[in-house]
């Protein structure tokens, strides 16, 4: 008399099984940017099982961290990153994000070794849009010695990755006098995208009352100028630095330094920014409206040696 057999067992739908592409499982081939793993024993493509490599991405530089792959949370923050739209005609490759928004939230990372010793570091931000999703993220590269030798003032070199950790955005700031008694000297930026391709700068107006500063494109021509309260420093409220037309009489944009609370605001240097701007404006001047960003948060809102915030135009 032969044993019975019994029947074989369907696999359950959404499990994990060979060659099973049902819903709830991707497939057996991983899409592009997800990391790939050479065969060795364990489950396939198991972050950590043996005979795999390290969990890490493709083309992004080690020393920022991998980010996620687009629309998938971030594996340590849990931040969202922005899917990519398609470019628009013209567009410098990397930018066709900001084709899409019409908004910009920008959150500078807290830096615990410059919180205890005192010390100043390279400032890292996350730049998010409206729905929270992160859509860049920006690292000064700095050395220590100008860091904590020119303070605020220090020149610098910031680059701005996607979400495939390509540099898309460079913000090159010269060392500048930082006082408006000198008008011959003033502050100013330049920002490149892609690298090595001018597409705007900020340069600081001379004026003895307020902040002011001139958004010009590609050809060094006049676009905006962006105009600040007299008092750079108030409490519990938003400062706001409006854009404005050349002939300064209608306004165009904003960029605000949000109220972060009374902790963050008097041991931390690290700020957290928003700007507004026309969603149909030419994605160049949008990158350089970032930054613009950046050069008033050095100029006003990096805190010195000795934790004071700067006030005014001095």
């Amino acid at each position: 008399m032969e044993p019975t057999k019994s029947a074989p067992v369907p696999p359950v739908p959404g499990y994990p099984g060979t060659g099973y592409t049902g819903p709830g499982y991707p497939g057996p081939q991983p899409p592009y940017g997800y990391p790939q793993y050479a065969p060795g024993p364990g489950f396939p493509g198991a972050p950590g099982a043996p005979g795999q490599p390290p969990y890490t991405f493709q083309s992004y530089p080690a020393a920022y961290g991998a980010p996620p792959v687009p629309g998938q949370p971030n594996a340590t923050g849990g931040a969202i990153w922005m899917p990519a739209p398609p470019p628009p005609p013209n567009c410098p490759p990397g930018l066709e994000y900001l084709s899409q928004i019409d908004q910009i939230l920008i959150h500078q990372q807290i830096e615990l070794l410059e919180v205890i010793t005192g010390f100043e570091t390279c400032n890292k931000y996350e730049i998010k849009n409206a729905l929270g999703q992160r859509v860049y993220f920006a690292a000064e590269e700095n050395d220590c010695c100008t860091l904590n030798c020119c303070g605020p003032s220090r020149p610098f070199t910031m680059k701005i990755f996607d979400n495939l950790g390509q540099p898309v955005i460079e913000l090159t700031r010269p060392l500048r006098c930082s006082s408006c008694c000198c008008p011959c000297c003033l502050q100013e930026l330049e920002v490149h995208a892609p690298l090595g391709t001018p597409v705007g700068y900020i340069k600081q107006l001379w004026d003895p009352c307020l902040p002011k500063f001139t958004i010009q494109n590609e050809a060094r021509e006049d676009i905006f100028k962006v105009v600040g309260p007299c008092i750079v420093c108030s409490c519990c409220e938003d400062i706001n630095f409006d854009v404005k037309s050349t002939d300064e009489k209608s306004s165009v944009g904003r960029i605000s330094k949000q109220w972060t609370g009374f902790v963050r605001e008097a041991f931390t240097d690290a700020d957290n920014f928003g700007i507004q701007f026309p969603l149909d404006l030419d994605v160049k001047m949008k990158a350089v409206m970032i930054g613009a960003c950046f050069l008033i948060d050095f100029m006003f809102f990096e805190h010195s040696g000795n934790r004071q915030q700067r006030a005014g135009v001095w």
